[in-house]
């Protein structure tokens, strides 16, 4: 959960008057170990997630679906340099099914 800039001044302010950090997460509700990584914050602002890269490329697998629909998911997998379990979870994202019959 996302705090706002507001509080979490307002918590680093009551601690800085000469509150207990035990008494402030008691007092706000929030966790101490909060309170203790925002102190070390050189800034209280939020900071952006970034998303790592993927390996899978939605439309380089969808490609290879259709030039190659025979192809099996662990070959398909070897191909792209990734486990099939990730194999499999793409192509349920594309919602391709499986191939029932050899």
């Amino acid at each position: 959960m996302q705090y706002s800039l507001d509080f979490r001044q307002k918590v680093i302010q009551y601690i800085e008057e000469g509150g207990k950090i035990k008494k402030a997460s008691e007092i706000f509700g929030i966790g101490r170990a909060t309170i203790y990584r925002w102190l070390a914050r050189p800034n209280l602002e939020g900071t952006k997630v970034k998303r790592r890269n993927r390996k899978l490329n939605g439309s380089e697998v969808e490609k290879d679906v259709a030039e190659n629909p025979e192809t099996l998911l662990v070959e398909r997998a070897k191909k792209f340099g990734v486990y099939p379990s990730s194999m499999c979870e793409a192509l349920r994202k594309m919602k391709i099914t499986r191939k029932k019959k050899r």
